[in-house]
């Protein structure tokens, strides 16, 4: 597997042809049409300019007010059917069918007036709820609320504080103004409502007489007749506007038959978008149209066919070393390690002059998880989500790789607790045990077990850690010589090679010259002109204290990080015991069985998310230093990019 190799594309094409042949390259799926920068710059290009067009924002008001229609829809009229129901799928001329469109267009329009009469209902139904809260303190009084003053009684409405007592407000007012006569009417949390009539002449008495009381007058304005009257008038508004409100939520209800023709128009609407938005990066004379852009080499074929068919004239060249870094990434894989684009993604993609790690990292990744996980059970549990996700589901992206991903690191679970003997740790020799006290069965069977043979485990990890080192310096080293750089892959990496054979050929007491390992002395001598070749002066002490104090602890602590793997695999047999061990004190099946399932679920979640991410620092940390080019950015061609339904392929 490689880096798709990718052509420079540059075209000129008629102007009128524009809408046209980006529908073409769109049902291609493969040219990265990209901003270009340097022609802006060059005076022979003054007569193009960038296409300016409002019809990108016209078309995402529309998916826009599409989407909020669909939202409205779930909201009163929510779809049935299972959460795992796959998308449907439909073709490319469904898809861009003028009729569907037209249909959720139109419903989405009434979707949208219905609302807007929902939302004016409840403003209306606010107003009046507040209102009939207003009239409530003066329902006890059956005075018409626009009672007026004349020239010779004054009429006023007021409060005074809650606390006020009613006889000590009545004495007050008979004591200083005898023309003067007080009705209660009701009262709320902060006051207690009252109508004053008093005479003209009286009136400023009356009114120093309630003001120790705290009275306020209120501003009744608008009203007419009675509380009572305007509170049941209001009633009967807000019942109406009830029914009305209902109503309109049934007719909401109504357009649920086209919630397949909003989804699609929706995605039908992200592709016109698409193909707006790549509009900006067209540059135009009036009458011709510059695009420059980037497709894969294998599909350049594909291009040219469409091509052919307009009036255009383009070339596609191999990019050179100064456009590397512009040169979008696109990974060939296969089965097998597609998935691990997850892993790459998260990390960063590789430069287009580095290598795809996907091949390298894939056998590590895999085998890693599974040592990690080592149950059967969690094995067929990871597989089984996987097939389902992809065959029920058929997820796409980064779902359809974390679902490959599950499979392959699920087999390698299986796999690797086939040979420990675990399956959700030592559930069925618990049960056995549980079942017949006086069973000689203790265990399935197994090559090797994380509690028995920790030790061996350990020096498996770092055995198996130490293979990846040297499989990630062979390819720096592979690629520093097809670069020409034979030196630095002498001393970085050869020199460490050396080191090593001459540390083994010790321990194994051969190589050795009167007594002295010249292997090991070799590679020393080598690591310390390797550290300082490049250093001058006193530039070459320091140096050479680096290079031996960081090459040596940086080598070995790297190959120590892959403790993890016995540590993590340890870990998880022990909880997976221990809460097996916490159900056999029930001493009975049911018991056993619920507090097991339940501890094993925990620690399956618990191990995959653990032993995915030091799966993933191993290789980005450990693997890809040592030969790991990045700086990539992804390969974003214009295609169908549908989230409702799913294209079948044309025949």
């Amino acid at each position: 597997m490689s880096i798709v190799k990718m052509k420079h594309l540059r075209l000129f094409a008629m102007a009128a042809d524009r809408d046209e042949l980006l529908r073409q390259l769109q049902h291609l799926g493969c040219v990265e049409i990209r901003e270009p920068d340097q022609e802006l710059g060059d005076p022979a290009w003054a007569g193009f300019a960038r296409v300016d067009d409002t019809a990108l924002a016209d078309t995402k008001v529309k998916a826009d007010r599409l989407r909020a229609a669909l939202d409205l829809l779930g909201h009163y009229a929510p779809a049935k059917g299972s959460m795992f129901q796959p998308r449907p799928q439909v073709s490319e001329a469904q898809l861009f069918d003028a009729s569907v469109r037209q249909e959720a267009l139109a419903a989405a329009q009434r979707i949208s007036d219905l609302e807007t009469r929902i939302a004016a209902i409840a403003n209306e139904q606010s107003k009046l709820t507040a209102q009939r809260a207003a009239l409530a303190p003066w329902l006890e009084l059956d005075a018409p609320l626009d009672l007026a003053s004349t020239r010779e009684v004054s009429v006023t409405y007021g409060a005074v504080e809650r606390s006020a007592d009613r006889h000590a407000v009545e004495t007050a007012l008979a004591s200083e103004a005898e023309l003067a006569e007080l009705s209660w009417a009701g009262q709320d949390r902060d006051f207690q409502y009252v109508l004053v009539f008093c005479h003209r002449s009286a009136e400023e008495a009356a009114m120093a007489a309630l003001k120790p009381f705290g009275f306020t007058p209120a501003s009744l304005r608008g009203w007419t007749g009675t509380a009572r009257a305007n509170t049941d008038a209001i009633e009967a508004q807000l019942r109406s506007l009830a029914e009305e409100l209902d109503a309109c939520k049934a007719d909401i209800g109504q357009e649920a038959g086209h919630r397949e023709a909003l989804r699609l128009t929706i995605d039908r609407l992200s592709q016109d978008i698409q193909r707006e938005e790549v509009k900006g990066r067209l540059l135009s004379s009036g009458a011709t149209l510059f695009l420059e852009g980037w497709v894969p080499a294998d599909q350049l074929g594909k291009v040219e066919d469409l091509l052919t068919r307009h009036a255009a004239a383009w070339e596609a060249v191999d990019p050179t070393p100064e456009e590397y870094p512009k040169v979008p990434i696109k990974l060939k894989n296969n089965l097998l390690t597609k998935p691990l684009n997850m892993v790459t993604d998260m990390y960063v993609l590789p430069a287009y002059d580095g290598v795809d790690p996907n091949p390298l990292m894939a056998p590590f990744f895999i085998f890693f998880f599974g040592l990690m996980m080592a149950d059967m059970a969690y094995g067929i549990l990871m597989v089984a989500g996987g097939i389902f996700m992809l065959k029920k589901l058929r997820p796409r992206g980064t779902m359809e790789n974390m679902a490959g991903l599950l499979v392959l690191c699920g087999i390698s679970t299986f796999i690797m607790g086939a040979l420990t003997g675990g399956f959700f740790g030592d559930f069925i020799p618990q049960i056995a045990k549980i079942i017949n006290p006086n069973t000689t069965f203790t265990s399935l069977p197994y090559l090797f077990t994380p509690l028995t043979d920790t030790l061996a485990i350990l020096v498996g990890s770092l055995a198996l850690g130490l293979l990846q080192v040297i499989t990630g310096m062979v390819i720096s080293v592979v690629r520093k010589v097809q670069a020409g750089d034979w030196a630095d892959a002498l001393w970085d990496e050869v020199t460490w090679w050396v080191i090593l054979a001459g540390i083994a050929l010790a321990v194994l007491g051969i190589g050795s010259v009167g007594g002295y390992p010249v292997v090991l002395i070799v590679g020393l001598v080598m690591l310390l002109y390797g550290g300082t070749r490049k250093a001058k002066g006193l530039g070459k002490v320091t140096s050479l204290i680096g290079t031996v104090y960081n090459g040596a602890t940086g080598f070995f602590s790297d190959i120590l990080s892959y403790a993890r793997l016995m540590a993590l695999m340890l870990a998880g047999s022990v909880i997976a015991q221990v809460f097996n061990t916490l159900g056999s004190v029930t001493g009975n099946v049911v018991g056993f069985v619920i507090i097991s399932l339940i501890g094993n679920m925990l620690n399956f979640a618990l191990n995959l998310l653990g032993c995915y991410v030091h799966d993933l620092r191993l290789q980005c940390l450990e693997f890809f230093g040592r030969f790991y080019k990045e700086g990539g950015k992804p390969f974003r061609p214009l295609f169908i990019n549908t989230k409702y339904v799913d294209i079948k392929e044309e025949q």
